[in-house]
């Protein structure tokens, strides 16, 4: 089989096995087995194990210039910390659907972030798509729903709104290191310094783990979220954009609300409701204006 080919398989894998994600760790949440901080240190310190076995397998040029320590920490402060603790916590808190949707709409913040930043001027397409896009995430932040299980939905949804910014900082912050690193160099680096990070907020949640009342159905749901939603995901993602580059990468998160939608209906009887339908063609139509290419002069 081509490695184009095997490319795109994965970069499917990895949004299908984000999909499976979200609805193993409101399995967990739900059952109160384990809470979403504690979930993020077996989730990110098995993940470190599993990069470093990788590396002890297939060695290669491991360091950090020190121009670079910096960014590296950023990396790891946005991509990792904030962006996991807050999107685990806001997933117990909300429906996997309303997360898969509004993680969506990082594309439409990178815009926003990078119009900023770099004082860009926005046409008024990608100043509609903007504005649809916010609409959306505002009809799904604020739409009553009693299906599923959510503690808190609207801080739900705020956590993962601040989360999808955080990693929307994390993919501005990375992408001149990709220039210079192994992607999966990177990764490991990251996570490493992550991990650190992660622990003083997790160690409590993670010691009271209720481990001795795990069955077959609750251990799948964790080694769901921890080898395939988050190191096979990651390892699979880093390859899609190294062979395919991170244009093609980007249209395949499209499909994680589709698959989030499938499975969450399936195992977690949530509704796929009316006004989760039109925030959903807010948040395409916005993403796809934002991200459409300008014509040609």
């Amino acid at each position: 089989m081509r490695k184009e080919t095997l490319a795109h398989i994965a970069l499917l894998c990895t949004n299908l096995f984000f999909a499976i994600n979200l609805s193993a760790v409101k399995h967990l949440t739900q059952s109160q087995l384990a809470g979403p901080f504690g979930i993020n240190v077996v989730r990110v310190g098995v993940s470190v194990l599993l990069f470093w076995l990788l590396f002890i397998f297939k060695p290669g040029n491991n360091r950090i210039a020190k121009k670079d320590i910096g960014r590296f920490i950023l990396c790891a402060v946005t991509g990792v910390a904030i962006n996991q603790l807050l999107f685990l916590k806001g997933l117990s808190l909300t429906y996997s659907i309303h997360a898969s949707l509004l993680m969506l709409t990082t594309p439409i913040l990178i815009v926003i972030i990078a119009a900023w930043i770099l004082k860009e001027r926005l046409s008024l397409t990608r100043f509609t798509g903007l504005a649809l896009g916010v609409g959306g995430a505002l009809v799904l932040v604020l739409g009553k729903d009693n299906s599923g299980e959510g503690g808190n939905v609207v801080l739900g949804d705020l956590l993962i709104i601040i989360n999808a910014v955080s990693y929307t900082f994390y993919f501005i912050l990375v992408k001149p290191l990709m220039l210079r690193y192994n992607p999966i160099m990177i990764i490991r680096w990251i996570f490493t310094i992550g991990l650190i990070l992660v622990l003083p907020f997790g160690y409590t949640e993670f010691s009271q783990i209720h481990w001795e009342q795990f069955n077959t159905i609750d251990t799948a749901c964790m080694i769901l979220v921890v080898f395939a939603g988050t190191f096979l995901a990651y390892l699979f993602n880093a390859f899609g954009i190294k062979m395919l580059g991170a244009s093609v990468a980007g249209f395949y998160i499209y499909t994680q609300p589709l698959f989030a939608a499938a499975i969450a209906m399936i195992f977690l009887h949530e509704e796929l409701s009316l006004y989760k339908g039109i925030a959903a063609l807010l948040i395409f139509t916005g993403v796809y204006l934002t991200n459409k290419p300008k014509a040609n002069a």
